[in-house]
């Protein structure tokens, strides 16, 4: 028996499918993109400079290699220039069948907030099987953040790190793996998964604001960077970074 949602929505799948499609997936980031930069620019800069998303860093400072000061700004336009095609894009081939639907944001923010709640006890228990927890688990530094500081560094998780991790590093290695080393598209793409998700979680012990390696840590964001990569690949951007994002941000919130 088919479903409806709202008119033009229409069939059993329907969610899921309108739910991956740009028009409603970039458009869903769009939030968390503009809260990081908004708080990112009133960040006060401390002894070690103005705090950042490390994926944020990693991304500006190519564009700054290439364009030198304007690097930052040359990167926003062509961030929100490409996400604005792809949606523009969407929306003329699926041929005027009316506008974005609230209700369709709703589910998905819905999605999200269970999949956050979920995420955490589910690579837990994951992890709990391959390394024993220690008997304290926490981030360093995150007693030194304020509510606000915490806020912006989980929405820059959400938006930032999958956009490097995700749709950037996995599909290079995927393309690499396919077309440089020739490789059937699978293995490519398992070996794009898995070696994406090691450095995922590598990149969480670099910097000043880095957390203390430990055995159980790298382990549970190795199994989380996959988690996300096929959360990814099933239900799109927009759903993944507000998982990742509402995630850091529960657990931030948590945090004394």
């Amino acid at each position: 028996m088919a479903t409806t949602l709202g008119t033009g929505l229409t069939g059993r799948s329907s969610y899921w499918e309108v739910s991956r499609a740009p028009r409603y997936s970039l458009v869903f980031a769009l939030p968390l993109l503009v809260v990081y930069q908004v708080l990112a620019i009133l960040e006060p800069a401390g002894r070690q400079g103005a705090l950042r998303n490390g994926a944020d860093v990693v991304l500006e400072s190519l564009f700054i290699a290439l364009a030198g000061r304007q690097g930052p700004l040359l990167f926003m336009i062509c961030l929100i220039a490409g996400g604005l095609w792809l949606v523009v894009r969407d929306m003329r081939r699926r041929g005027g069948g009316g506008g974005l639907r609230g209700a369709v944001f709703l589910l998905m923010l819905g999605e999200s907030i269970a999949l956050a709640l979920g995420f955490g006890i589910a690579v837990a228990a994951l992890t709990s099987q391959v390394v024993r927890p220690p008997a304290m688990i926490g981030a360093a530094h995150v007693e030194a953040l304020n509510g606000w500081s915490r806020l912006m560094l989980s929405v820059g998780a959400g938006i930032y790190e999958e956009l490097l991790f995700r749709v950037v590093l996995v599909a290079a290695l995927a393309w690499i793996g396919h077309t440089v080393l020739g490789w059937r598209p699978t293995i490519a793409g398992v070996w794009a998964t898995l070696l994406g998700a090691m450095l995922f979680s590598a990149a969480h012990y670099v910097g000043p604001y880095g957390d203390q390696l430990t055995l159980y840590s790298f382990v549970f964001r190795f199994i989380a960077g996959v988690f996300f990569s096929a959360l990814y690949l099933l239900r799109g951007f927009g759903i993944t970074a507000w998982t990742h994002a509402l995630y850091d941000l529960f657990l931030f919130a948590a945090a004394p």
